[in-house]
């Protein structure tokens, strides 16, 4: 069984992880003290509690509560929405891929259809899902920084090697809240704002402007690049250096969209700390995305951990396999008991793969589908596109979970190809430090593990392509579009984009998501994101 740090019923300190939805203000609610009578002045003065507390944090991105083995979903972490609907990793999917290019979904669930056509408001169930998924990390994340200061941990009589170990763990904790807060940023723009120190119980959280958030996040991750181990020296599946040096990368590539200012040298920088730290590229793509990838697997910096037999979660890889099978689509090939028929991919996304149709990326399924999706609730209306899969590379055999119903492939956050392709686009940018021709290098090592043709030069435009081929499904797209100008605009339309089969332009306030409507009625120190 894989390294899963679960994830079974953890009361953390003071927190009872309730229902955020319906109880409107994200943050307030998990300021109570527990019904269970476990408070954190009694659970913090045992180190061996201090692993299972951290787990808790990463377990909020993997599961959908806190339930037993045989549902990991159950006694959800958030109210009004099931616990695998609304998974952390399942809704950035919903925000950062299903509002592409990249893919559609055949189901009707209330809201769902909006997210591909664009149509969302204020009162979407699945922005609210993952909103209030992100401040559930972000809150379970404080009050475990809260109780490992250096002065809790010494009133605690925490000494020695469990000394050294639990400043490992505030900087995890730190990390982990950094990167909701960063997705918060890049979602949402201007949310509430809560630390370790924050009064919540007296008052409502306040609002944190986008450009000041930034400048959080960045503070954090410079402080995590310092504290956290050193690369390649944590645990599989736990934040070390490389993991906040990759997404101090990613800030700063998108820096001039948050902040209205170019950060490409300090991309350059970061993606250099990570390539240099002793990485290297996994030999085959498709076995990044199979059963056993966390096996031998020198390219991944961080993951999200799944195990078919202790995480039993309808979200993560059992979402990305079970969902993205249907039609004449055989499930046993995909290590499963059957498909649930929901997302397959637009003829734009295809496109971009007819100058190299040997690319193993452009990994599509046809028999039996419309490259045209005339009707977006017909699975075999637009290829499907296989990405993840529930077989083991080694033998070809299923995974653990002999049923077929849940899946074991880890989830790559970050990896050493999306630190070659920042370099490059930084590169091509203008950011200083960097070489077009090591650029270069890096793409066409890329491409030939995928089998594709190479390239004798890139460009700035070049790399929005060579990102959705390398990256797709990585919930990496609606933010490469945006960066680019072409999320919103008419620089780019794919079918139903907008709501419409041939597509067509949105306003550009949907940049942003709008802030739940409930937070809003909630909090008056928040503003609503123009538009909505």
């Amino acid at each position: 069984m894989k390294n899963t740090y679960l994830y079974k019923k953890i009361i953390i300190g003071s927190i009872t992880l309730g229902t955020l939805i319906s109880a409107g203000s994200c943050t307030k609610d998990l300021e109570r003290e527990p019904t269970l009578g476990l408070t954190s002045s009694i659970l913090y003065k045992d180190f061996n509690n201090y692993k299972p507390a951290l787990a808790k944090i990463y377990a909020g991105l993997a599961i959908g509560g806190q339930g037993d083995e045989n549902n990991a979903d159950g006694n959800t972490d958030i109210g009004g929405i099931d616990g695998g609907f609304s998974n952390y990793l399942r809704q950035m999917y919903s925000m950062q891929v299903l509002t592409t290019d990249e893919a559609v979904i055949a189901w009707s669930d209330a809201g769902l259809p909006e997210m591909h056509n664009m149509t969302w408001n204020a009162s979407n169930p699945f922005i609210a899902a993952i909103y209030y998924r992100i401040f559930n990390v972000i809150a379970v994340s404080n009050e475990f920084i809260k109780n490992t200061t250096d002065q809790k941990l010494s009133e605690n009589g925490i000494s020695g090697s469990n000394l050294t170990e639990a400043k490992y763990m505030n900087a995890e904790a730190r990390f982990l809240r950094a990167q909701s807060y960063y997705h918060a940023l890049d979602l949402f723009g201007n949310v509430p704002f809560v630390t370790e120190t924050t009064d919540i119980i007296n008052n409502p959280p306040p609002r944190i402007a986008r450009e000041e958030l930034f400048k959080f996040v960045e503070s954090e991750l410079l402080a995590c690049a310092d504290n956290l181990k050193d690369a390649r020296t944590n645990e599989y599946g736990r934040a070390d250096k490389a993991a906040a040096w990759a997404l101090l990368a990613r800030l700063y590539l998108n820096a001039k969209v948050y902040t209205g200012a170019e950060r490409n040298t300090d991309c350059i920088t970061y993606c250099n700390k990570v390539i240099n730290a002793g990485y290297s590229l996994k030999s085959n793509y498709g076995s990044l995305f199979m059963a056993d990838n966390n096996v031998n697997n020198p390219e991944v910096i961080l993951s999200v951990n799944y195990d078919g037999l202790s995480t039993k979660t309808y979200g993560g890889s059992t979402f990305m396999v079970h969902a993205a099978v249907g039609g004449s689509m055989p499930a046993a090939q995909f290590g499963i008991n059957g498909g649930w028929g929901g997302i397959r991919t637009t003829k734009s996304f295809v496109a971009l793969f007819n100058s190299s149709p040997n690319d193993q990326r452009g990994n599509f399924y046809t028999s039996g589908q419309n490259l045209e999706i005339n009707d977006l609730t017909i699975f075999t209306d637009g290829y499907g596109f296989i990405k993840y899969k529930n077989i083991k590379y080694a033998n070809n055999q299923p995974g653990s979970d002999v049923t077929g119903n849940f899946v074991d492939a880890d989830i790559p956050l970050y990896r050493l190809a999306d630190i070659y392709l920042m370099y490059g686009e930084a590169t091509a940018r203008g950011g200083a430090g960097g070489n077009i021709g090591t650029a270069l290098g890096y793409v066409n090592a890329l491409r030939t593990r995928a089998g594709a043709n190479q390239v004798a030069s890139v460009n700035v435009d070049f790399f929005l392509d060579e990102r959705a081929r390398e990256m797709s499904w990585e919930a990496t797209r609606r933010t490469d579009l945006i960066r680019y100008g072409k999320f919103t605009s008419s620089a780019y339309i794919w079918p139903w984009k907008g709501g419409v089969k041939n597509g067509k332009a949105v306003d550009e306030y949907r940049n942003l998501f709008p802030i739940p409507a409930n937070d809003i009625v909630a909090n008056p120190n928040l503003i609503q994101n123009t538009g909505y």
